[in-house]
């Protein structure tokens, strides 16, 4: 709950909207662009370890700003099946020129991972560990696709609408 409220509280960032919808050339860039809501689709890890499932029931809204930073919140079950939440914030950037692809950074802190698989990822000594995934992406109109590498263990392939 307490995630889930700090996500709700990063989502009010409308920075001097007031003043940017007046005056669009004293926009700051930190005006929402939109939300985006996420799923995965696939799931495949690098090691077939029969601990790991490739089931990650992920669903993740993300609040997007017109500068390309973001700020989102993933549920999700970890590769050993255990409920689990990252809270985080990124950025964008377009590949190619492309009005399309694009190359997404996020890194926040990653909570769920517990015995007797803590040890799994780093720096989870006190049940929370800091993580950063890149991402390729494709998005059209409403549309995203994204393929995530979760660092040495997985790829995950997620969908999910714009609003």
């Amino acid at each position: 709950m307490k995630i889930f409220t700090a996500c709700i509280l990063l989502s009010t960032l409308d920075v001097n909207a007031e003043e940017a919808a007046t005056d669009p050339a004293k926009g700051n860039g930190w005006k929402i662009k939109g939300w985006n809501i996420q799923t995965s689709l696939y799931t495949k890890h690098w090691d077939p370890d029969p601990d790991h499932t490739n089931k990650q029931k992920l669903i993740g809204p993300e609040l997007v700003f017109e500068n390309d930073y973001l700020v989102g919140l993933a549920v999700f079950r970890n590769s050993f099946d255990q409920p689990s939440q990252m809270i985080y914030i990124g950025k964008t950037w377009p590949l190619f020129r492309s009005d399309y692809f694009y190359f997404k950074l996020i890194g926040g802190l990653l909570h769920g991972y517990k015995e007797p698989f803590e040890d799994k990822i780093p720096l989870n000594g006190l049940g929370v560990a800091p993580a950063i995934l890149p991402a390729l992406g494709f998005r059209y109109k409403r549309v995203i696709i994204e393929a995530q590498i979760a660092g040495t263990a997985a790829l995950t392939i997620t969908g999910g609408l714009r609003f």
